[in-house]
């Protein structure tokens, strides 16, 4: 007999089998699917039943490759994230032929083109803004791109390393997100924001209250550079952080300061501030006991909360009284995890509420005293670039730099699966993600952004991005034809305020 021959009899009785072992899960599939009650489809077609349910699955990784168009993506369409991924590789940022975004589209950002733009000899770097300047420690930068709250638990261990030394190398800040300090923020010697959830993770006490010798021990970090309070996070206004149990490791549990393996929940407010003198109380309780400038997060509802504030803020003396900084989330922002129900429809828009805020603050004569940061899916130059004009001091990213790390859009966050090993803490996922690469990917991500924002500072006639302002910008109308940014706000402003008490 031939070796020929052999090896095609080998490999028919390997067909046989396999053919064998498909009939058999075939069969075992029809038995499970007629017996069980649970799916219809299934049980009135059986076996076929189960392609609806992997077609489904599979659908919205079809749609992303192949069916949906460069801008119809949500929530980041191909364009955006190829921008970032452009700019994360250092690759040739240039496009060709003409551009593919609808300028008639209601609510179009469109720069005012200098006529005699400024020349790259008279171009300047950022300038320098200071934050909490009555504090014993205040902060000074000139970065106004930065790295936005993701916390160690929700995000990977390699992904916080790549994002600590790639803030370093790029001279922007990372916020830690509610998770708590752990060793691998503090690993690339990047400034950091430190932020308090609801539950002070990595702050409290064994009834989940703030440790003010724990919240001591991380501020005196010399990287720790401010406190920020997270009062409410745009994907789930009103509801605290979600980290799912298979996602509580040890490692993280330790950080955070909770059980292992246990869901790990957020209460949807904070117990100790339910109004706003409790909430100038503890900002200025916090700022004594690290001597940080101190601020807080929120997604605004619609609500007098502002007005209130300002009132109190004023009445009680600035100077004093004053958050540093605001952090502007916007109904729209990311999350690992957050009920459908917030994550689509509650919160307003950075993009409505940015301007009023702003508006707000300098009514009351407080926007040289509080810095504002504005933050919710600002991840191109042109965001980043808007947010400067209309007058935030500082623009932060999360997904941005997700993207920079290699985030492919997966939707799986909330699971830990992630493809990437961004957002999983299983290891043979997370050997995908190198963080030295990675850190380099994310320094050239906010360096590119802010070389891109700055040539958009220059085609306006300015000599840096924090120059820009309203006079700026034209916002296109439902005409089609654009205004003046500050007339459309203004009118947008009388027509809907947004801060005005209730009937």
């Amino acid at each position: 007999m031939s070796v020929f021959s052999i090896v095609w009899d080998v490999f028919a009785i390997i067909i046989l089998v396999l053919l064998m072992m498909a009939l058999v899960v075939v069969v075992w599939m029809y038995i499970a699917d007629v017996r069980q009650t649970q799916h219809t489809i299934k049980r009135n077609y059986p076996v076929i039943g189960r392609f609806r349910y992997i077609f489904e699955h599979l659908g919205q990784f079809f749609r992303q490759y192949f069916y949906a168009m460069d801008r119809e993506e949500m929530p980041f369409n191909r364009a955006q994230r190829s921008w970032v991924y452009r700019a994360a590789k250092k690759v040739d940022g240039t496009l060709a032929f003409g551009s593919t975004v609808n300028t008639h589209q209601p609510c179009t950002v469109l720069f005012v083109a200098h006529p005699f733009p400024t020349l790259t000899e008279d171009s300047a770097s950022a300038s320098l803004v200071t934050v909490g300047p009555y504090c014993r420690e205040p902060y000074t930068t000139d970065a106004f791109f930065n790295i936005s709250a993701m916390s160690f638990g929700a995000i990977s261990r390699p992904a916080v390393q790549a994002l600590s030394h790639g803030a370093a190398k790029s001279g922007c800040w990372l916020n830690t997100g509610e998770g708590g300090l752990s060793p691998y923020h503090l690993e690339g010697g990047c400034d950091l924001v430190f932020q308090i959830g609801s539950a002070k993770y990595g702050v409290r006490d064994g009834q989940g209250h703030l440790d003010d010798a724990r919240l001591k021990s991380i501020a005196e970090h010399a990287q720790v550079k401010m406190v920020e309070i997270k009062i409410s996070q745009g994907a789930k206004p009103g509801k605290g952080g979600i980290l799912p149990a298979v996602k509580v490791t040890e490692e993280i549990a330790s950080t955070r300061g909770i059980p292992v393996g246990e869901d790990s929940i957020s209460p949807n407010g904070h117990p100790d501030i339910r109004n706003v003198d409790q909430l100038l109380d503890r900002i200025q309780h916090i700022r004594e006991l690290t001597g940080k400038p101190v601020g807080f997060k929120l997604v605004v509802g619609g609500t007098s909360f502002f007005d209130d504030m300002c009132a109190a803020i004023v009445h009680r003396g600035a100077r004093e009284a004053a958050p540093d900084f605001i952090s502007l989330d916007s109904g729209d922002g990311g999350t690992g995890a957050a009920p459908q129900s917030l994550l689509d429809h509650a919160g307003l828009n950075i993009r409505e509420t940015l301007p009023l805020v702003i508006d707000k603050l300098k009514e009351y004569d407080l926007k040289g005293r509080i810095s504002v940061i504005a933050s919710g899916k600002l991840i191109t130059p042109v965001d980043v670039a808007w947010a400067l004009c209309v007058g935030a001091d500082f623009v932060v990213s999360a997904r941005g730099p997700m993207f920079a790390l290699g985030c492919i859009q997966a939707m799986q966050c909330n699971k830990n699966t992630c493809p990437t090993g961004i957002t999983t803490h299983d290891p043979s996922l997370q050997k995908g993600l190198d963080p030295a690469l990675k850190a380099d990917r994310v320094a050239n991500y906010v360096l590119s952004m802010e070389q891109e924002v700055g040539v958009i500072a220059h085609s306006c006639g300015v000599r840096e991005a924090r120059e820009l302002s309203r006079r700026h910008a034209r916002i296109v109308t439902e005409l089609g034809q654009s205004v003046p940014m500050d007339e459309f706000y203004s009118k947008a402003a009388e027509q809907n305020p947004v801060f005005r008490r209730p009937d």
